[in-house]
């Protein structure tokens, strides 16, 4: 039941003790003001992060090579390691079990590209339709490799969103010819990459085809490709590791390589990488909340210290109350009812200020590893709840020693 005088005494008492209570008001405030912006902050990393990730596949394994740093069975070190066509089609049958999607890679890192009088150095990259999904590009127009282009060895190619802009301008390049070093390449489709234009400034040809235009025998610059994943994250990154291994393991013994030759065939494998960037991820929103909850469980000592002086001040007050009936239970609720009061006014007040923040200063932070900060509107609000709960608490016990008080004894206060 809403007892309007009840209300009146509580702003009344605000009134009198407006710094005191301001104060503790910005303690709690400030708690949950600080807590918002570093769950925001929390999320933006990892958004930033996972953005980071989606470049590519998340879970695939990739082999290059180098040069042998090491002397190995009566072979001299600086020796290059050149992967083969048969080197991916061996690897792929004996874990093929284990793999969704795969292509090996043969590339020229810079090639002259010409359409009309249009012209631009950008990289030739020789792949099979799994690339795709390695890669995560997105076709907005045409389609991607396909097996008939393996298979016929067609000179076909798929073109960055870029390299479009730069030769095609407004013309619609679908089914027109482009010319690399003199050889002409029918495009069959533009794609987008998350990567960006870097990524975007490319010309997708099927391996065998860029391997016969440029001289490439059966040579290859990398090998790709993606596990299946399971329905633990890690069992997956366990699995991962253990193909990692095994890959390199064969590969430095088709090519005499020694097994500690670092250099020498290099695997890298993103799921491990992505348990180390997750685990640091959750490293860090635990040190946020840490220091979250410690500001906000300052504030709600605060409330409870202020809490004692009041009923300190208003001793005599509440005898008074006693000596003309008033129940204990009365007692205690006036002085809960201005705790969680404050509490709650100024941790809603905290809240929106916090939020009304990231909102503002979010979509400005240009960040590869923080993008959009925010925070779970719900999770924020249970916060606030949670603080509550806390203030009710830290006013629970002055207000029982309130109600304990003789009046006999409260009346003598000074």
């Amino acid at each position: 039941m809403f007892d309007i005088e009840r209300w009146q005494e509580i702003f009344e008492t605000l009134r009198k003790n407006k710094l005191r209570t301001f104060l503790t008001g910005l303690s709690v405030a400030s708690g949950i003001f600080i807590l918002v912006i570093l769950l925001g902050f929390g999320k933006g990393i990892e958004n930033g992060v996972k953005s980071e990730f989606e470049r590519d596949a998340t879970n695939y394994i990739t082999v290059s090579t180098w040069v042998t740093t090491k002397e190995y069975k009566g072979l001299n070190p600086g020796r290059f390691i050149q992967l083969k066509n048969d080197d991916f089609n061996t690897i792929s049958k004996v874990y093929d079990e284990f793999f969704d999607k795969k292509s090996p890679s043969y590339h020229l890192w810079s090639a002259l590209v010409s359409y009309k009088n249009q012209s631009g150095n950008y990289r030739i990259q020789g792949v099979t339709p799994g690339y795709q999904e390695i890669e995560n590009a997105q076709i907005i127009n045409g389609r991607f490799l396909n097996d008939a282009d393996i298979q016929e060895t067609r000179k076909v190619g798929v073109i960055g969103r870029r390299l479009k802009q730069d030769l095609f301008k407004d013309e619609e390049p679908i089914g027109k010819q482009i010319s690399i070093y003199g050889i002409n390449i029918t495009v069959i489709g533009v794609f987008t990459d998350p990567g960006g234009e870097r990524d975007e400034s490319r010309v997708y040809m099927p391996v065998n085809t860029a391997q016969i235009a440029f001289n490439g025998k059966d040579n290859l610059r990398s090998m790709w490709w993606t596990i299946k994943m399971a329905d633990d994250f890690e069992e997956a990154v366990a699995l991962s590791n253990t193909l990692s291994q095994n890959i390199e393991h064969d590969v430095k013994v088709r090519h005499t390589v020694a097994p500690d030759d670092t250099s020498a065939v290099r695997v890298y494998n993103t799921l491990e990488e992505a348990k180390k960037i997750y685990s640091l991820i959750d490293k860090i929103k635990m040190v946020f909340w840490f220091v979250g909850i410690g500001t906000i469980i300052a504030g709600v000592v605060g409330v409870g210290n202020i809490m004692l002086i009041i009923v300190k001040e208003r001793t005599k007050e509440i005898g008074i109350r006693k000596a003309i009936g008033a129940k204990p239970f009365s007692i205690i609720s006036m002085i809960l009812q201005e705790a969680v009061f404050v509490t709650m006014f100024a941790g809603l007040f905290g809240l929106i200020a916090g939020l009304g923040i990231l909102e503002m200063v979010g979509p400005q932070i240009q960040s590869d590893f923080i993008k959009y900060p925010q925070v779970n509107f719900q999770i924020a609000l249970t916060t606030v709840f949670l603080l509550v709960f806390a203030g009710a608490l830290a006013g629970f016990f002055p207000a029982y020693r309130a109600a304990r008080i003789k009046p006999i004894i409260a009346l003598r206060d000074e």
